[in-house]
Order: C-alpha cells, then structure tokens, then sequence
C-alpha cells in the first residue's frame, strides 16, 4: 500500500469512528499505529492466546511489529477503562477485489463487542474492499452465522524432515 493510500485511509478512519452508535457502555476503537504500544500492555495476553492457537505463523512480536508499521490494522473493544477483546485485520489487495481480512480475535465478554461486527464491515465497505474473510477455528462458524465456509486451510509440518 502506498504512504499515500495509508493517509487517505487514517481520515475515512477517523470519520468512521466519529460514526459508531454506541449500543451498551462498550465501545469499539481503531488504534492507530502511533498509538498501539499504549494499548499493547492491555491486548498482549488475548494475542498470545491467538497465537498459542495458531500454526507458527507469527508470534506476538510480529503481530506489534505489523501493526505499529501500519500493515495491519488494530481495533479494541473497550468498557470504561477495560479492553474486553481486540481483533487484527489486514486489508487484502488481490488482483480482482479488496477484501478486509480478520487474521486474529481474542478477547472475554464476546456478547458485549460481537455486535459491533456490522461497524467493522461498514468500514471495510468505507475503504473499498468487497468482502471479508477471516483466519480461524472452526467454531466461529457457530457465532458468524451468516458467514460461510469457503476453503479449509490443510498444513503439513515439515520441520520433522528439515536437517
């Protein structure tokens, strides 16, 4: 994505923001890069436990790494002073369409932040992505219900035969 791109993006964000209904005392907020580390201290543990789910693929330093850069996009749910959840994103420039990928969600309370998914999918619409796809278990197929599952990711370990 080009310096400019990632402008243009951080002022549609900031508007977006200043749009979000306030259902309940919780709230969602899209962190800005400049501003993840203040964050971090409270969203580390429900990353880690992300991670700790995954396949190797990144390690909680590489998500701070990705976010404080600007690839990636950070958002929390916060009640008071609380961050109950927080989700990873990355926006995926394929050839024929943009779409908004949920790479990481973690977080307690999900009944108090799920509803604010119709928030995140405006946002993305904002931007100009067309769909969204998301990085997970299979239980989230449960909660998203009007979701479906398109691909299964199959892995193989190949480290066993690495010398």
């Amino acid at each position: 994505m080009k310096q400019a791109d990632k402008t243009a993006i951080s002022e549609r964000v900031k508007k977006f923001i200043d749009t979000v209904q306030v259902k309940t005392n919780c709230r969602i907020a899209l962190v800005s890069p400049e501003d993840v580390s203040v964050v971090w201290p409270s969203i580390l543990e429900y990353v880690e436990e992300v991670v700790s789910h995954s396949q190797g693929e990144m390690t909680a330093e590489n998500f701070y790494e990705e976010l404080t850069g600007g690839s990636m996009q950070l958002w929390v749910s916060i009640q008071g002073k609380e961050v109950l959840a927080c989700m990873i994103t990355q926006i995926a420039p394929y050839p024929n369409k943009q779409v908004l990928r949920i790479i990481a969600l973690g977080g307690v309370e999900m009944d108090k932040w799920i509803q604010f998914l119709p928030d995140i999918e405006h946002w993305a619409m904002n931007i100009g992505c067309t769909a969204l796809e998301a990085w997970g278990r299979k239980g989230w197929l449960r909660i998203l219900q009007d979701w479906k599952c398109s691909y299964h990711i199959l892995t193989k370990d190949l480290t066993s035969r690495m010398h």
